[in-house]
């Protein structure tokens, strides 16, 4: 599976953005999906995954709450809505899909990557 994600951008403190995450070759729904983001100097860190089905979402503490993980399998399409952001956030952000029955926020999980999308929040 080939994966794209989109909608970064520069935001001011408290403002929200929405990141797609486009699929193609293989349908997602086979896919446990997963958010990721790496900021300048720092490894990369989970910020939330999604069960095939969409029925299951798990975030990373510092997004509770503000972030929330979605997908739509017909449009092959996964996102992630962003409310209330901070500087903290700024950060390029990766989609991933995994094969393991439940990958959760384990990196490794993870076999399938996309180019990552920069986001920046200004304070």
């Amino acid at each position: 599976v080939q994966l794209q994600a989109s909608g970064g951008g520069l935001v001011q403190a408290g403002g929200s953005l929405r990141l797609s995450c486009a699929a193609s070759g293989r349908t997602i729904s086979n896919y446990f999906m997963g958010w990721f983001r790496q900021a300048p100097g720092k490894e990369r860190e989970f910020v939330g995954a999604i069960s095939r089905s969409g029925s299951s979402t798990y975030y990373a503490d510092s997004v509770k709450g503000r972030f929330t993980i979605s997908r739509d399998n017909a449009k092959n399409t996964l996102y992630l809505q962003m409310n209330s952001l901070k500087p903290e956030d700024t950060a390029v952000y990766y989609c991933a899909a995994s094969t393991s029955l439940y990958p959760g926020y384990l990196r490794s999980s993870y076999g399938y990557w996309g180019p990552g999308t920069q986001v920046t929040v200004s304070s």
